[in-house]
C-alpha cells in the first residue's frame, strides 16, 4: 500500500540528512497521509478516501469532496477519484440537459 495523497498525488521525498561533522546519510520523508470517509450524496454512497492532512484541510475550506474532486488538477488524482469525479459530471449534466429539452419543446 503506498503512502500517495489520492487527491494531491504528495508522495515520499528523499533527500541528505547531514550531520554536525558534515557526514549525509540518505533518508526518506513520508508525507501525513490519513483514511478519511466523506460521503457523496450525489451519487449516494459513502468513500473513504487516503488524503494527505493538507489535502484534508482544503476539502474542509472548500466545502466538501465534491467541490474538490471538481476542482482538482486531473493529472494529479488517482484513477479512482478520477472516475468518481466523470460519475458526478455525468450526474450533474443529467438535469441540465433535461432543462435544455424541456425549453426546446
Amino acid at each position: 500500500m503506498s503512502r500517495r495523497c489520492e487527491l494531491s498525488g504528495v508522495g515520499p521525498f528523499s533527500g541528505n540528512k547531514v550531520s554536525h561533522s558534515n557526514t549525509k546519510t540518505r533518508t526518506r520523508w513520508l508525507p501525513n497521509v490519513k483514511n478519511k470517509k466523506y460521503i457523496i450524496t450525489e451519487l449516494g454512497q459513502t468513500i473513504t478516501v487516503k488524503l494527505s492532512a493538507a489535502s484534508i484541510k482544503t476539502v474542509d475550506k472548500q466545502g466538501g469532496l465534491v467541490r474538490a474532486i471538481l476542482k482538482g488538477k486531473d493529472d494529479k488524482m488517482s484513477e479512482r477519484l478520477l472516475k468518481l469525479k466523470r460519475q458526478i459530471q455525468k450526474k450533474r449534466a443529467a438535469p441540465a440537459k433535461a432543462i435544455a429539452a424541456a425549453k426546446k419543446a
